[in-house]
């Protein structure tokens, strides 16, 4: 039997497909949003913690700039690789957000009935 398997390019923010090139670059741009979440996830997190969470006030800075610039000025590929994470790491933080509401609605359901 054959198995048919769709591929498709991916385009990194760098412009490049090839994911170890593209990783390259990836690491070499600062991203103090990703190394906060990253610690925040390393040290444990409870359902709570996670609804707190909240990017450093350097980072939120630098987050609003780069969003600034990129809809009125143009962003280097690194800028705008940057503010690529930025997005990421922000979606990323909404579904885990989302899902220690969830979480704690759920114990909470687990509790009353009991």
């Amino acid at each position: 039997m054959t198995t048919l398997v769709k591929t498709t390019r991916v385009y990194f923010a760098s412009g490049d497909t090839h994911p170890c090139r593209a990783r390259e670059r990836h690491d070499r741009v600062g991203a103090p949003g990703r190394d906060e979440v990253i610690d925040f996830i390393a040290a444990g997190t409870t359902p709570l913690s996670a609804i707190d969470f909240q990017l450093s006030d350097t980072a939120k800075e630098r987050l609003e700039d780069l969003v600034y610039r990129a809809k009125t000025a143009e962003l280097s590929p690194d800028e705008k690789s940057e503010l690529d994470k930025f997005l990421v790491i922000e979606h990323i933080m909404r579904l885990a957000k989302a899902k220690a509401h969830q979480y704690i609605q759920s114990t909470k359901s687990f509790t009353k009935s009991e």
